[in-house]
């Protein structure tokens, strides 16, 4: 056998053993007549040592091997003079009596250790090579140990696991499709699915009541630290369910996670936000609430004082950091500079300081007495030490948003965004549409099978962007962690719907008539919930990125380097797909 144990296994209790392991070379160390070697694996990392004295050829064998070299080691396992703690493994170390090269290794493009020497390109060009960090594999283990969970707990409230196909129609709302040729039917392309929704609707009409599935859903949209193009969704739906049963249930899961992977018991109930409070009081359906700040409205406070950057707003709001009231110019400067970046876009910030006497001290004071200041603020409940920040705009949604941006990077600079500390909440009661400005129409706000709420149903024949949605998304530390909806489960509301999106009966029969035939029959009242599976090992793995809990992710261009896709393809392939490239000009 190649080994009788791995290189994380063997503890004190196991001295006098004869053993055999087999690895990789981490270090290779030469001390006197001694040498010592590092072997990793999987499991962890057991100290080899080769004694000149006792046996020359294999020390001098062993003083050949480099990095990443794969070896199998026979030896007795003995206690070590000079343990090392930080290892589970510190206690002890082979004496080795024989080696065997099992393969050589080339010289590695960057060092296999928790702090690399690689870049991000080279490192997921050698991505194979990257797994073997401990660091990245550890984010693996996390991810297998939270599927395992997610299929323990779901089991356990009686859910089915169900595939559904990856090959499907193409949708016209929502996020671009991937889309696949059909050699067997020219002229014609799948898609992959961006989520398997009206699959798992139609498995509530089969009377399946409750789904589940860890399925890779895509979509060619944009990457950003949180987005890939091929994501894992754990994707749920439900039968003879209202909005609060869900909640209820999926709320129950991330405790259960928490709890299993963190060792984080949450006990309270998460807080509950309407989409129009998060957007008011954070500028964001999103919030994080590590921390406060929330926004104050100054409009009827700071208006009509001969400022004319307020006085011609249509939006005047602010944060109170507390205690930074310390902040000097240069970094009230740089502040400034941040919420103009093009990506923000404010075209400034106006700050006031509460000094220690209880006054207040604004960049703008020749405009405002000291009574106004002192109404700002009691406004927002500020103490000496505090510093206040305020942001004002001609359209109230984006400044808010703007004012988020600003929140953000406060709690950032007066650490206040803890990864170790979790703030979690549900956001519901989203607006049912929105506005498209490159459409010029309501848009689905999540997607168009979603229920408005019932009191607001007659709003559709009238007021339609009033209509709220039973719509509700998981929010922890500032990350959508998943969302869903109470689902139409009546053809006649779900034509409707389809009507007020502009599609006419003819397209909305050709593009989701297999949906509104099966409501036809008995189907149940249903609803759901995704969670994002990648989202939710990077927020427990504590990093900023998705990418890392992901084997093999895309690099922020949506290329794999590694296997150099996406690629084009030779003439005959595209012959037999019946297809014909024609490249922009730009990129001939």
């Amino acid at each position: 056998m190649y080994r009788t144990n791995t290189c994380g296994q063997l503890r004190l209790a196991d001295a006098g053993k004869e053993v055999t392991l087999s690895g990789w070379v981490q270090h290779v160390r030469k001390m006197g007549g001694m040498t010592f070697l590092d072997l990793r694996d999987r499991y962890g990392i057991t100290q080899i040592v080769f004694n000149n004295d006792t046996d020359a050829a294999l020390c001098e064998a062993a003083n050949h091997l480099s990095r990443e070299y794969v070896v199998q080691i026979t030896g007795k396992v003995a206690e070590r003079s000079s343990k090392n703690p930080a290892l589970p493994t510190g206690d002890i170390e082979i004496i080795a009596s024989s080696l065997k090269v099992l393969n050589p290794s080339e010289v590695p493009p960057f060092t296999i250790e928790d702090e690399t020497d690689g870049g991000d390109d080279i490192r997921m060009k050698y991505r194979y090579l990257d797994l073997r960090r401990p660091i990245v594999r550890r984010n693996l283990e996390l991810r297998h140990r939270m599927t395992m969970e997610v299929r323990r707990y779901l089991d356990s409230k009686g859910f089915l696991e169900i595939e559904t196909p990856m090959l499907v129609g193409s949708t016209p709302e929502g996020a671009r499709d991937f889309v696949v040729p059909s050699r067997m039917n020219p002229g014609c392309f799948y898609a992959l699915p961006q989520s398997p929704q009206t699959l798992k609707q139609l498995l509530m009409v089969s009377g399946m009541d409750r789904y589940f599935q860890i399925v890779k859903c895509f979509r060619d949209e944009d990457l950003r630290a949180d987005r890939q193009p091929e994501f894992t969704q754990i994707d749920c739906e439900m039968s003879f369910v209202e909005q609060n049963d869900i909640i209820e249930l999926f709320e129950g899961m991330a405790k259960h996670l928490f709890k299993e992977l963190r060792g984080v018991e949450l006990t309270e109930p998460f807080q509950r936000m309407p989409w129009a409070d998060a957007m008011k009081y954070y500028g964001s359906d999103k919030p994080d609430l590590r921390f406060g700040m929330k926004f104050v409205e100054l409009m009827d406070i700071l208006k009509g004082h001969g400022f004319s950057v307020f006085d011609n707003a249509a939006y005047i709001g602010g944060i109170c950091a507390k205690g930074a009231a310390h902040y000097t110019r240069k970094q009230l400067d740089q502040l400034t500079e941040f919420v103009r970046r093009p990506q923000i876009g404010a075209k400034g910030m106006v700050y006031a300081r509460v000094e220690a006497d209880g006054n207040v001290k604004s960049s703008v004071d020749k405009f405002f007495d000291q009574a106004t200041l002192q109404q700002m603020k009691e406004a927002f409940g500020a103490e000496p030490s505090d510093l206040i920040l305020i942001l004002s705009g001609d359209d109230a949604m984006k400044t808010r948003k703007q004012l988020c941006e600003l929140r953000l990077e406060m709690g950032s600079q007066l650490g206040l965004r803890d990864k170790n500390k979790f703030a979690c909440l549900w956001v519901v009661d989203f607006p049912m549409f929105e506005w498209s400005d490159e459409e010029q129409r309501l848009m689905a706000m999540h997607h168009p099978f979603t229920h408005p709420k019932d009191e607001d149903i007659p709003l559709l024949d009238t007021k339609p962007e009033e209509v709220r949605a039973d719509a509700y998304d998981m929010v922890v530390n500032g990350v959508e962690v998943g969302g869903g909806s109470i689902r139409i489960h009546d053809s006649k509301l779900q034509a409707k719907m389809f009507e007020i999106l502009g599609f006419t009966p003819e397209k909305a029969q050709e593009q989701f008539g297999f949906l509104m035939n099966a409501f036809k029959f008995g189907a149940p009242p249903h609803g759901g919930l995704a969670y994002g599976l990648d989202r939710w090992v990077s927020l427990f793995a504590g990093l900023d990125s998705i990418r890392d809990c992901i084997a093999f992710p895309k690099n922020n261009s949506g290329r794999d380097v590694m296997l150099d896709a996406p690629a084009p393809l030779d003439d005959k392939q595209l012959d037999e797909l019946s297809l014909e490239v024609v490249l922009p000009e730009k990129d001939k």
